[in-house]
């Protein structure tokens, strides 16, 4: 059985015209439930064996099944199969998987296919002598060869009355495989990481502070993304309003930037990844007020000081089999000034993001970032969602594993 809300991914279900069509329903209903987004695409002959108002009412999408709608809208078949983060047909009918084979493409489901270069999958439903046969074995030879990963199918009965091979996997077996191959599968299982979110706040006197506009969603959306593959996170963040409740996962909450210096140091001699995500003040107030400041006439004269250079200690310090990333935000010269800080701090890796990119940078819901790595080429990213970006992070750290 799957965790709930384990699958969090976007998967463009292809459902094509088998019998087992009626399982569809099902399974759109355990993706949603994994905590998948579901994108359905049906060939037209599918809707003899469900409806598509069933499909989209249990995936919350309208369900598409022609390049262009009756109202003369363009279902862009690009655009969708750039949008999953994997691409599975379900049933697989022997007549769709002859096209797939051979390049067809006279239909939105076939388009989609030929467009995709996310993980793909297919679940063959068919009778027995139809799946036995040598052209359908070929054709599944020719997917495999191109990397389409197969799920079943299972012996037992069959439509036709007959028992033996053709029978469509479960729909809770093609999520657990999907599970275990795109998450539960991961280099991350097991290991053990430090995550850090958010901003610090540093005294200037009981009630007032300086801080800066971190929200914290890029570091929750990795240390959420890190357990979800496995890892053991300990997530240390600054005043936030977010909240974390998924398991593997344990949190601690900090106000400035000593405590944050003091909890990472406690927690990162035993981690294997260390990820600092968290926007650290670079400064407090010497002599924090012991009540509220007045206001006065005339200017307010305050001394500042350092605070101590977490990721710098961190690099220092870090065990020899430790991988160190730490982030940059930067307003101009932003990959000179990230390389310097990459190897000044003795990071493994960096991300780095700036302001000048729109979309990206505190309080967005999106990132922007680049990535940069010691004897990589750089590697930038698109806007994406904060959810997305952690994925594509852990994904670059997960192959210089």
């Amino acid at each position: 059985m799957l965790v709930e809300r384990s699958l969090n991914r976007k998967v463009l279900l292809g459902v094509s015209g088998s019998i087992a069509a009626y399982k569809a329903a099902a399974l759109v209903r355990d993706l949603v439930k994994a905590g998948a987004q579901v994108q359905v695409v049906m060939t037209r002959s599918a809707h003899d064996f469900v409806t598509p108002l069933t499909l989209s009412t249990l995936s919350g999408r309208p369900v598409l099944t022609d390049l262009i709608s009756g109202e003369g809208t363009w279902n862009d078949h690009v655009h969708l199969a750039r949008w999953a983060d994997v691409m599975l047909i379900a049933p697989l009918s022997a007549n769709t998987l002859s096209k797939l084979a051979h390049g067809q493409c006279d239909n939105l489901l076939l388009a989609c296919f030929l467009s995709a270069t996310c993980p793909i999958y297919v679940a063959p439903a068919m009778d027995l002598e139809m799946y036995r046969d040598a052209s359908t074995q070929a054709n599944l030879g020719l997917l495999r060869d191109r990397n389409v990963r197969t799920i079943g199918p299972e012996s037992g009965e069959l439509a036709s009355g007959l028992s033996g091979e053709g029978r469509m996997t479960e729909p809770e077996d093609i999520v657990a495989r999907l599970y275990h191959d795109l998450i539960g599968n991961s280099k991350l299982q097991g290991k053990r990481m430090l995550v850090t979110a958010g901003p610090t706040q540093e005294a200037i006197d009981p009630v007032r502070y300086i801080g800066n506009r971190s929200s914290g969603k890029m570091g929750f959306a990795i240390a959420e993304e890190a357990a979800r593959r496995g890892a053991e996170v300990h997530l240390v963040t600054g005043p936030v309003s977010l909240l974390i409740d998924i398991p593997g996962v344990e949190r601690t909450d900090v106000t400035s930037a000593a405590e944050m210096a003091q909890a990472c140091k406690e927690q990162a001699p035993a981690c294997d990844i260390v990820i600092m995500c968290a926007a650290v003040a670079d400064f407090r107030p010497v002599r924090p007020a012991d009540s509220k400041i007045k206001k006065q006439d005339g200017m307010l004269a305050m001394d500042l000081e350092p605070t101590e250079d977490i990721l710098a200690w961190m690099g220092k310090h870090k065990p020899s089999t430790q991988m160190l990333v730490g982030f940059a935000l930067e307003t101009n010269d932003a990959e000179r000034h990230a390389q310097g800080k990459l190897e000044r701090k003795n990071l493994d890796m960096i991300v780095l993001n700036t302001l000048q990119d729109e979309g990206a940078g505190f309080g967005h819901d999106t990132n922007k970032v680049t990535l940069l790595a010691r004897g990589t080429k750089t590697i930038p990213l698109p806007l994406m969602s904060k959810a997305e970006t952690a994925r594509a992070i852990l994904d670059h750290i997960e192959t210089w594993l």
